[in-house]
């Protein structure tokens, strides 16, 4: 590792390596860190010395540091009841149970909206509670609650419906439920307005009058805390006592709670690194049929992490929604029998697989677009393309944001109407843009977090919004962002990327957004091998200065500049910066090096 330095304020960081831009157009810095905390995290705590940057590089202090590598649910899970409406919520839901009411859950078709609403789903059946679930199809309905799937909900004797990843902005559609005599919980997350839409109880910790210090949580999160007030309020009463019936184990619901946190790209801090390090243990004893199909489907054998959530097993949930059956991902999740868990992840998996080739195909036009439109002076790429499939617009907007490291909308016309989804970088809060956006009446709808958000615009207001979207990023864009950068944790051997290294790593994990992957870089390695494997990565082998070997794999990269560079590298040396990851495959003990940057080093 090589020796920091914090630049002091209004000082352009070091670049390291001397690499001012590299392949992909970026600086490379060190990330900043106290060095002197690193090196007391890592004398007081016993840790190696690679460990104590990696955390003091986030923001971990000595006096933290306990904490953070052992996340515990006793130290960081709140009193739900801090949350306003909490108690009202608790207090309605346990007399539906107490009363054999059937309960209505109204959730999102994305991950985090199917895991919320089978973490509920679950929990109230376990209680002897008939439980309606909806979840709307993204074509016919959109996203939201729609007045006549609250309807048919209360027409299947629903009194109480929970509307769970979604509502916060559904104004409409609920005063009309509410007219009709159906009681609405609000159970959300996403920016929430001044005023709060007709409803018994709105929970969200973004609402404007929370004083909540959990505003990061997923609603999968919020949910978990519902859960956690009506166990409590039932055990209080004595129910379980009276109706003979042993409390349900809440901790065996973490593998959703861990699985919607990390796909839904909320910060892994606090109280959400503690659901999802927990989750994954609860996933590692295979207790949800659900989950088991998906990795079956998947052909993940190892021991699950963030990784695997985020990029394996969430995108088959998510394909039903996007191009398939949008209830599908939720009943897997809630379902105790394993021949259907199976039948539905194998339905899942097919869905992925078209998904994938409706991605493509769109995001090659995405590209083209992009890349041949005049260059911006605002943060952000726009395109727009008729008969895209709404499914896949969020998915390609990621893909656009890791290609070209800026927030990136990607929107569908039809019939006069432009509907869009966005996704976001770290600093530059898209929901906050959109929701400005539709304040400013720019909008039929819109809304979202920081890092995603969704909006409908008239294809005649389209250009006032898109010019509306880009100043409102570039105004939150400070002077330090000006410039891409590769935030870099410390310079490796190839020789010292070893399994250790990984496991010490690991401690430090989960990695996401708000704990991002530690970034190391390679000086002057030389590509040894480079091939194109899949769809388009680009597989290497990676040679060190003073010898060794290490597998690389840049996806994706094929038809980009990085992957150029690797192909062509031949004897030259070159740098190359990415994240240490372990290689498992038919049981190995090995680590592969996932590359995110190339630059060219002196021969």
């Amino acid at each position: 590792m090589t020796e920091a330095r914090t630049p002091p304020q209004g000082e352009s960081p070091e670049a390291m390596l001397g690499v001012t831009r590299s392949v992909g157009g970026r600086r490379w810095v060190r990330r900043p860190g106290d060095e002197r905390q690193a090196l007391a995290i890592s004398q007081r705590l016993g840790v190696p010395e690679v460990l104590g940057r990696v955390l003091a590089g986030r923001g971990v202090t000595v006096e933290s540091a306990p904490v953070h590598l052992d996340p515990t649910l006793r130290a960081l899970l709140p009193d739900p009841a801090h949350l306003r409406d909490m108690d009202r919520a608790v207090a309605r839901l346990a007399a539906v149970v107490q009363a054999g009411e059937t309960l209505g859950v109204f959730g999102d078709y994305d991950v985090d909206g199917a895991t919320s609403t089978a973490l509920l789903h679950r929990f109230f059946r376990d209680l002897g509670v008939p439980v309606r679930v909806h979840i709307p199809d993204r074509l016919e309905e959109g996203y939201g609650p729609n007045t006549p799937a609250l309807l048919r909900l209360q027409e299947a004797g629903a009194t109480v419906v929970i509307t769970v990843d979604c509502g916060i902005s559904a104004f409409e559609p609920l005063a009309e439920a509410r007219a009709a005599g159906l009681e609405i919980i609000v159970c959300d997350h996403h920016e929430a307005r001044a005023a709060l839409p007709e409803a018994l109880a709105v929970i969200n910790p973004k609402r404007l009058d929370e004083t909540s210090p959990h505003r990061h949580l997923a609603a999968v999160g919020v949910a978990f805390l519902l859960i956690v007030g009506v166990n409590r309020a039932l055990r209080d009463a004595g129910w379980f006592e009276k109706a003979g019936r042993a409390p349900p184990d809440l901790m065996t619901l973490l593998d959703l709670v861990a699985l919607g946190t990390v796909c839904d790209m909320v910060p892994l801090v606090g109280v959400n690194r503690a659901l999802v390090r927990q989750g994954l243990k609860v996933i590692a004893r295979r207790g949800n049929p659900g989950l088991n199909a998906l990795a079956e489907v998947a052909r993940v054998s190892e021991a699950m992490n963030a990784f695997h959530l985020g990029f394996l097993l969430g995108p088959r949930v998510n394909a039903g929604g996007r191009v398939g059956e949008a209830g599908m991902g939720s009943a897997l999740l809630a379902s105790d029998d394993p021949v259907a868990c199976l039948e539905m992840a194998r339905h899942l998996d097919a869905w992925n697989a078209a998904r994938k080739d409706i991605e493509a195909e769109v995001l090659a036009q995405a590209i083209e677009q992009a890349e041949s439109a005049p260059p911006a002076d605002v943060p952000l790429v726009f395109v727009v393309g008729r008969d895209w499939h709404p499914g896949v617009l969020g998915i390609v907007a990621s893909r656009l944001k890791e290609r070209y490291g800026l927030p990136a909308c990607v929107v569908a016309l039809e019939g006069g109407l432009a509907k869009g989804s966005g996704r976001s970088v770290t600093g530059l809060d898209l929901g906050r843009a959109v929701i400005a956006a539709r304040e400013a009446g720019l909008l039929e709808a819109g809304g979202g977090h920081a890092m995603a958000a969704g909006f409908t615009v008239t294809e005649a207001a389209l250009p006032a919004f898109r010019a509306f979207l880009g100043e409102g990023l570039l105004a939150q864009k400070g002077e330090d962002m000006l410039e891409s950068r590769l935030d870099l944790d410390g310079l490796l051997d190839v020789k010292g990327v070893t399994p250790d290294l990984v496991r010490a790593l690991d401690q430090a994990g989960p990695f996401g957004a708000g704990n991002p992957d530690p970034v190391f870089a390679l000086p002057g390695v030389r590509v040894i091998r480079a091939d194109v494997v899949g769809t388009g990565h680009v597989r290497c082998i990676l040679g060190g200065v003073g010898g060794g070997s290490l597998k690389g794999m840049a996806f994706r990269a094929a038809d980009s500049e990085i992957g150029h560079a690797l192909l062509s590298a031949g004897s030259v040396p070159v740098h190359v910066a990415g994240q240490i990851r372990a290689d498992t495959w038919q049981g190995r003990d090995g680590v592969q090096f996932l590359i995110e940057d190339v630059a060219r080093a002196p021969s």
